[in-house]
């Protein structure tokens, strides 16, 4: 039973794919995926590692502040269409799963045009244009946040299902590993894996997607010199220090690896996340989607920085929902200074009975079983 999947160029995209197929083939072993994506999208150097079949494209998304290139986008997209004609002459896909993001666009088309039964999973609270132009053609509309169906114009048979973002957990298969139910115990090893003492007050996970932000960064840089001179050596203010766990995207490591201290770890990226969100008592994000999720499932609240030149400011839309439950703080990027990081911090790491009341808004929005449903709702429609 092959399935196809669509959707990449970005982590934010691709991820839920993956996750929703490796649920599919552990619902059912007859399940087949097979992955469509980009040459040029980061599908090129993940999923070679996945063990899934795939095919890359020569796709290309809208070059909207450039229009005179958009001529590689046509002709990427009629190559694209002749070989996935082929590639499903040979595979005969029992239904298409798309995920957004400019990779899935052709594959969407060739599915409606030969009447393969379409499945979306949008991962943001207001869709993107891909997702929002094959809405009315879909079976199934799976949502990462609730918002998102008031700007959907779905069919009359279409499946709206509040789903939330698929997202791979530490171990799938066992509900005691939930990190909702994440005991002191299992705090304190993960402190003592990142070689952090418990008794120095929160945890602070910073990070800004897979190639940091340099936005982020360089506050995050002068506040944390900034409450070392005023500490004597100590991160945070008297009575609420803060341990650091810094991710800050290879690209910009080596201008920031010298403020590794005792409580502050500095790295180029961090891999397994799983590491650094057992061990964090809240984050300093951007506000993607999937990190909107797995912030969600381990119950981290957030200092959410949106990412301003996000497509129709979906990140904000993200924050705004997140902060309207109070799970997260919303932080504008031209708002970001010292003095606003340091009050937001400060408010976080000194009360401890609002941290936990944010913790609990975190956990209510957290779908940590999303993958594994919408892989059963997927099997019912076939």
């Amino acid at each position: 039973m092959h399935i196809f999947f669509a959707g990449g160029g970005t982590g934010g995209h691709l991820y839920p794919a993956l996750a929703i197929a490796r649920a599919l083939v552990r619902a059912d072993p007859r399940a087949e995926p097979f992955f469509i994506g980009a040459r040029r999208g980061i599908e090129r150097d993940i999923l070679p590692d996945t063990g899934f079949p795939f095919e890359l494209l020569d796709l290309h998304p809208l070059y909207r502040s450039a229009p005179l290139k958009n001529w590689r986008t046509v002709i990427g997209a009629t190559s694209a269409w002749r070989r996935l004609a082929d590639v499903a002459r040979t595979r005969q896909p029992a239904a298409l799963v798309a995920t957004g993001g400019y990779a899935a666009g052709v594959a969407l088309a060739y599915a409606s045009r030969h009447r393969i039964p379409i499945v979306i999973q949008e991962q943001n609270s207001f869709p993107g244009m891909t997702v929002r132009y094959f809405a009315q053609r879909a079976a199934q509309i799976h949502l990462g946040f609730p918002e998102a169906a008031a700007f959907l114009r779905y069919g009359p048979k279409t499946q709206i299902v509040d789903s939330g973002n698929p997202v791979d957990l530490p171990s799938p298969s066992s509900t005691s590993a939930l990190p909702s139910t994440r005991l002191p115990e299992d705090h304190q090893q993960a402190l003592a894996r990142w070689g952090l003492s418990e008794t120095s007050g929160k945890t602070l996970l910073i990070f800004g997607g897979s190639q940091g932000s340099e936005a982020i960064n360089q506050v995050v840089s002068e506040w944390i010199t900034q409450m070392r001179d005023e500490s004597k050596g100590q991160v945070g203010r008297r009575g609420s220090a803060v341990r650091v766990i810094w991710a800050t995207g290879k690209g910009s490591y080596a201008m920031y690896q010298h403020l590794e201290s005792a409580t502050v770890k500095v790295r180029p990226y961090i891999s397994p996340m799983a590491d650094a969100y057992a061990a964090a008592d809240f984050a300093l994000c951007r506000a993607g989607a999937m990190t909107a999720a797995e912030l969600a499932v381990w119950g981290i609240p957030a200092i959410m920085v949106p990412l301003p030149t996000a497509a129709g400011d979906h990140q904000t839309a993200n924050a705004k929902a997140l902060a309207a439950v109070d799970a997260a703080i919303l932080l504008p990027q031209p708002e970001l200074t010292t003095a606003t990081l340091s009050a937001a911090i400060n408010r976080l790491s000194s009360d401890a009975a609002g941290l936990e009341t944010m913790r609990q808004a975190a956990l209510h929005r957290a779908r940590p079983h999303a993958a594994d449903d919408i892989a059963t709702h997927i099997l019912t429609l076939l």
